[in-house]
């Protein structure tokens, strides 16, 4: 598993609560990103669901919402429009900046990509947007409610048929639509600007990304979704387009990629196979690079402490190490005697007040589930402290340290 998902809610543009879910990588974020779904869509659709989560494997945050009167959103549906949906984002952004950090990068899905270009405009912290199949003019979306289009206008309203469910669009809807100009705001954006189209789009034709394109200023880019349908169907071309999203975002944002360390060890270090090897980073305050029994990983301090952040600090993998050890310990045992031990979580915490790096007190608790009595599961946490880093950590290491011989 890559992260997890964080259901959440805010407050949209007209008041109604909002329905989220903040995709959180492991570790800090390199960035934060917002996601806006297509027309009449939700934010679980499956587009928006596998783009945020592949972004998550890659490291960043992405925020996906139902915008009001959509999936388990507040409001009516009938009462919004294209305008609203704009300043629902403008909002989700808010809800990120006060409460995480605000999005360097503004996504959108179809109509969802038209709207990511004209909220962008109000998100001084953009750094970039990426729109997947958008339409060039936000009336677009008219024609998917077809012949309905007369009835609206003469009634005021009308039920239209989209993807199988029924919604009320009203005459406002439409005249809110015709009064936008998304090309006009693409060529106002004055930043970075990523579209992905699939040539065979059956519902927003490849036209409409090149009006976009052409519609920009540099910095741009356009990659072709190759094969793709227009709701990104196949997993694989909503990784694929994840995965280009975030090549392409890297480019533009002040945070550092994944660190690769094997990079940095010396050629000797691939001999190193038993124990722990740990070599400074070039042109690193503190970053590490580390090979453990041949696996590399790197450590390095907070960016409060000067470090560039790009791994945990030395006192955070000794508590890792004591987390995991016991977790290991514990499933052995359990196997061992034949329980019904499903799963069993350690986390590892500093008590309070406790300094970072002379720490004399670890809070440690665990959570263990199965078909397990209350003896079973006292024993399971007995079992726990006497993982053998547990026991180097209480029991005391004798440390012999020297020079190697000059190079």
């Amino acid at each position: 598993m890559s992260g997890q998902t964080q259901k959440t809610e805010f407050e949209g543009a007209g008041g109604e609560r909002l329905a989220a879910a903040l995709e959180l990588p492991l570790g800090r974020p390199r960035a934060y990103a917002l996601f806006a779904h297509c027309f009449s869509c939700s934010k679980d659709i499956k587009a928006a669901r596998e783009v945020a989560r592949a972004l998550r494997a890659e490291g960043f945050a992405v925020l996906r919402f139902d915008f009001t009167g959509l999936g388990a959103s507040e409001g009516d549906f009938a009462n919004t429009n294209f305008s609203s949906n704009v300043e629902d984002l403008v909002k989700a952004a808010d809800y990120l900046r006060q409460e995480f950090e605000a999005p360097s990068i503004i996504i959108g899905h179809s109509l969802g990509g038209a709207a990511a270009i004209v909220a962008a405009l109000q998100i001084p912290e953009a750094k970039g947007v990426a729109v997947i199949g958008a339409p060039a003019e936000a009336d677009h979306v008219a024609l998917q409610i077809g012949e309905k289009r007369e009835e609206i206008e003469r009634e005021g309203r009308a039920t239209v048929s989209l993807a199988g469910r029924p919604f009320t669009i009203k005459k406002q809807f439409l005249d809110d639509l015709a009064d936008q100009n998304v090309l006009k705001a693409a060529g106002a954006l004055k930043r970075p600007l990523l579209v992905m189209h699939a040539p065979l789009d059956e519902t927003v034709g490849i036209e409409n990304a090149t009006s976009i394109f052409v519609a920009a200023k540099h910095p741009k880019s356009f990659v072709s979704l190759d094969t793709a349908d227009h709701l990104l169907s196949n997993t694989e071309d909503a990784h694929y387009a994840a995965s280009v999203l975030a090549a392409w975002a890297s480019r533009y944002l002040d945070a550092q990629p994944q660190a690769k360390p094997a990079s940095t060890l010396p050629n000797t270090a691939s001999a190193f196979m038993d124990g722990a090897l740990a070599v400074a980073m070039k042109d690193k305050p503190f970053a590490t690079a580390l090979l453990v029994d041949g696996h590399p990983l790197v450590s390095d301090a907070g960016r409060d402490e000067g470090g560039d952040d790009l791994g945990p600090n030395p006192t955070r993998l000794s508590e890792a190490a004591l987390a995991a050890c016991g977790v290991m310990t514990i499933r052995m045992y359990a196997r061992r005697k034949g329980w019904a031990l499903d799963c069993v979580e350690i986390s590892i915490r500093r008590a309070e007040g406790e300094d970072a790096h002379v720490s004399r007190r670890l809070e440690k608790e665990l959570t263990v589930t199965g078909d397990l009595d209350e003896s079973q599961r006292q024993r399971l946490l007995e079992i726990a402290d006497k993982c053998p880093v547990h026991r180097m950590m209480t029991e005391g290491v004798r440390t012999i340290s020297r020079l190697a011989p000059p190079i």
